[in-house]
């Protein structure tokens, strides 16, 4: 049977996610606590797909990049570049849209340490598989760093050794489909300025040059 494009909230296949998820449950019982389905436009041309839910960002949440500081980035040139409408605040509730993009991650439930396992990204990805199948106008996907990167060029059956990670990468995957590669934008890589934010900007110039 196909998958579908998005996990269930309460998605039993990795245990130690489930058992991190119950753990938070009680910990935070008013946070989100589950896998967070994508957020944007079902005809987007432009879908980024980032790691995993933050703990106090999309776990909290439950939209994804909403939260944490790597959203504060993400969110803001998005709207730069037109790809959003509206004020960012940091909340679900905020009101802010996307515009011919969606937003998704490669694993949808929160992981210890930020940190998930092969498995658990295996078992993800018929998710992430789905939403880029059923995203039928989409052009240009971002991977926001290497996990993500990989898992994407392993749903369209590539190898990996023909399609390496790297800031500012154009990959093309088939006749309609690119994939562009940034460095996550997350707290670490942005306080150790493995990225910045001209850096993030030149690669959504690319990916405004592919639209």
């Amino acid at each position: 049977m196909t998958p579908p494009p998005e996990a269930p909230k309460d998605c039993q296949i990795c245990p130690r996610l489930v058992e991190f998820r119950r753990s938070n449950q009680q910990k935070h019982p008013d946070f989100f606590n589950g896998a967070v389905a994508s957020f944007g436009s079902h005809s987007a041309r432009l879908l980024i797909v980032g790691l995993a839910p933050g703990l106090k960002g999309a776990n909290w949440s439950g939209r994804p990049f909403t939260g944490d500081a790597a959203g504060d980035l993400l969110y803001e040139t998005l709207l730069e570049f037109g790809f959003a409408t509206g004020h960012y605040q940091a909340r679900p509730d905020d009101g802010l849209e996307l515009i011919d993009t969606m937003i998704t991650n490669a694993v949808r439930c929160v992981p210890p340490q930020n940190k998930p396992v092969g498995g658990e990204i295996n078992a993800c990805r018929p998710f992430l598989d789905q939403r880029i199948k059923q995203t039928k106008a989409l052009k240009v996907i971002m991977a926001l760093g290497k996990i993500a990167h990989d898992s994407v060029v392993r749903t369209q059956n590539k190898r990996l050794v023909e399609y390496p990670f790297k800031h500012g990468a154009r990959h093309q995957l088939d006749n309609q489909l690119v994939l562009i590669d940034s460095y996550h934008c997350s707290r670490y890589n942005l306080n150790t300025r493995r990225l910045t934010k001209p850096m993030f900007e030149d690669v959504f110039k690319l990916i405004r040059k592919e639209l």
